[in-house]
């Protein structure tokens, strides 16, 4: 039995997915185009939104494709409200991208439940100084230097310090990328630096490879009919479509 050609899709994706959306398929041929926005996008949801919606918009006047596919989750509802035009639009249910991660969002909700205290680090995050640690500290810090007074920063890395007070356990997400073990290491470092537990286990790359792939069923993923509406969805599923009219 001969298997179906894969949809012609246009990936939009956090930069975060970079070194993953590579090693799963993201230069295959049915993906059209493959489209990256920035991992500091996710601190202002109505900005993600934004940038997401221009995408969107953007490629909508193209013929060669079958649908636009994020490689994103709820991520604080900034993509709640998408608007999709002539194509589909097709986004896995999950809360925040560690679901994508970890290949299924009971898997990560039942990892939650065990040790709500967690963190996870992931070659993305670490990449963008985004996860916590002295990488994290030091490119704070040299950020907010270039906008506020000394005291101001002190005061605003001090902060950030003790936002991580809820946290205790590192988990370093491995999904094999090139220099997953330099990578381990490196969290494995900063947890020890902050004196929490640390642990490293096995992502399931299933969740995002079926997304690039057009492999999308209605229990892991949200489709959106052209002129549909992506809202939240208050229950396991997370999304739901507004159809339009």
């Amino acid at each position: 039995m001969v298997e179906p050609s894969p949809p012609k899709i246009v990936l939009i994706a956090c930069r975060v997915f970079e070194a993953e959306i590579a090693m799963l398929g993201g230069n295959a041929p049915h993906v059209v185009v493959t489209r990256f926005l920035e991992v500091g996008l996710h601190d202002h949801p109505d900005g993600l939104r934004k940038a997401l919606q221009c995408e969107i918009d953007t490629i909508d006047s193209r013929d060669d494709i079958d649908a636009v596919v994020l490689a994103y989750a709820l991520c604080g509802r900034g993509t709640a409200g998408l608007r999709a035009g002539r194509h589909r639009l097709v986004i896995p249910r999950g809360h925040d991208c560690i679901t994508v991660f970890m290949g299924d969002k009971d898997k990560f909700a039942c990892q939650q439940a065990a040790a709500p205290d967690s963190y996870y680090y992931t070659p993305g995050w670490m990449q963008a100084n985004r996860t916590p640690g002295p990488d994290r500290l030091e490119a704070l810090r040299a950020e907010l230097s270039k906008k506020f007074d000394p005291d101001d920063v002190d005061f605003l890395v001090e902060t950030e310090k003790s936002n991580w007070a809820q946290h205790g356990r590192a988990v370093y997400l491995d999904l094999g990328t090139p220099g997953a073990d330099a990578k381990a290491r490196e969290a494995e470092s900063a947890a020890e630096s902050l004196g929490w537990k640390f642990e490293r286990i096995k992502g399931d790359p299933t969740l995002l490879r079926d997304l690039i792939a057009g492999h999308w069923d209605d229990e892991r993923f949200q489709i959106v009919e052209p002129g549909g509406i992506l809202q939240h969805s208050p229950d396991s599923r997370i999304f739901r479509q507004q159809k339009p009219g």
